[in-house]
């Protein structure tokens, strides 16, 4: 069974995690200070490539900054090139804009 679930420390360092049972196949490594959301690194690991998990990672990170009145600073090359990509999609949690 496929999950993300969000692991943070006290200070609201940790990362959204793809498990796939007990097997885990991705992560996107995150920080909350305030009002943002830093995306630092997001990675696939052995197995999950080609499953679309990156995408699936992503939406979770958006759908909890919603959810949270959060605004993303896209560190991670690959949150960056995704809202590049997909502006109208992200746009509205966006604080990085360059």
């Amino acid at each position: 069974m496929e999950i993300i679930t969000l692991k943070l420390n006290q200070k609201h360092h940790g990362a959204f995690y793809f498990m796939d049972g007990e097997e885990r196949l991705g992560e996107m490594v995150i920080g909350i200070k305030d009002n943002d959301l830093t995306v630092y690194h997001t990675e696939v690991f052995s197995g999950g490539e080609g499953k679309g998990i990156g995408k699936k990672l992503l939406e979770h990170m958006a759908d909890y900054a919603r959810k949270n009145n959060l605004m993303v600073i896209a560190l991670c090359p690959y949150v960056f090139a995704q809202f590049k990509r997909h502006p109208e999609m992200y746009a509205d949690i966006w604080k990085n804009k360059e």
